[in-house]
């Protein structure tokens, strides 16, 4: 019989692609490419392709302790504001903004973006240091809808609007919006940035779009497939989380507890089951109330004994009158 592979235990455990994925330190792809590089340990020993990890095991890499499983940081989301020009990705050649700059620093792991937004569109991002969460997110089975508010160069006709609800063919297989509609100039998306003189040309109409999908730029491609040029693209809706007010352009906040079960729910995951609450608990009477008088002793109290017959009864009773 085989000896158990380091870090493994009888019953249980999981992938440790899947445990590091989930606690974001890379794609499950790059993990497996780390292990087999030697740069993953498990209880000092290195990592093997499939190796099981549990709670309590300790995992390293590149020498730097990794939290995981049961012993990870509960899941956080952020909302970012994303100005044009940021990119979304982590080091870029050219020297470029990313919205990493800014966020708050994790004790172990990552923030990992649900989706990506292009250099030129702006709006709402959420990050995550929840890998599983990121996955369910962006995965099309769960059918999130993301909504943009979208100014488009050109006049659209109702020909044009029923091509793109029904659905057109991009180079990538056929798309469309389940939802276009008129007037998606969204003040909140505004609120901190110019908007130019451009916007107040009269060949510009807004428009507010929703799909299911995250490919490539796919509102552009769309609206480009009938001749029409998008001039501002925002996202101002991903799932039930809404971009609202209260954070600028460039800057972040954290879900409240509301909207992280919700964007949890909507993924699949269970809400978590509340405490109930603690009945209060009366204490009895201690040693000096008890000599100071206040609560009588046990003991000094007259029992009644409830057997005991009146005095004089002889248990005759009368027969009834027939």
């Amino acid at each position: 019989m085989s000896a158990p592979k380091p870090g493994s235990k009888a019953g249980g455990g999981e992938r440790i692609q899947k445990v590091l994925a989930d606690a974001g330190v890379a794609s499950r792809r790059a993990i497996e490419a780390m292990v087999a590089e030697g740069r993953i340990k498990v209880n000092g020993d290195p990592a093997t392709p499939g190796q099981k990890v549990v709670a309590g095991d300790r995992v390293t890499v590149d020498g730097r302790s990794v939290r995981h499983s049961m012993d990870r940081e509960a899941t956080q989301v952020l909302l970012y504001k994303k100005r044009v020009g940021e990119l979304v990705t982590r080091d870029d050649p050219e020297g470029r903004k990313t919205v990493f700059r800014k966020l708050p620093k994790l004790d172990s792991g990552r923030w990992i973006a649900v989706g990506r937004l292009d250099l030129n569109t702006s709006g709402l991002l959420l990050l995550t240091n929840d890998g599983e969460l990121a996955r369910r997110l962006t995965h099309p089975s769960f059918e999130l809808e993301r909504e943009y508010a979208v100014r488009v160069l050109g006049n659209i006709t109702t020909e044009t609007l029923n091509k793109l609800r029904k659905g057109v063919e991009l180079e990538d297989g056929p798309a469309h919006f389940d939802k276009i509609e008129a007037g998606g100039h969204n003040e909140a998306a505004f609120e901190d940035e110019d908007d130019g003189a451009e916007a107040k040309s009269a060949a510009n109409t807004w428009w507010r779009v929703t799909l299911k999908e995250g490919r490539n730029r796919e509102v552009r491609r769309l609206f480009e497939s009938q001749e029409l040029k998008v001039s501002r693209l925002i996202r101002v809706r991903y799932g039930p989380i809404v971009l609202g007010r209260g954070v600028k352009s460039g800057g972040y906040r954290e879900l409240d507890k509301d909207e992280l079960n919700a964007l949890r729910a909507a993924v699949g995951f269970a809400a978590p089951k509340k405490a109930k609450p603690q009945r209060e608990r009366r204490s009895r009477p201690g040693a000096e109330e008890r000599r100071a008088g206040d609560v009588p002793r046990r003991d000094a109290v007259k029992k009644v004994d409830r057997t005991a017959k009146p005095a004089g009864w002889t248990g005759y009773r009368p027969r009834k009158p027939e």
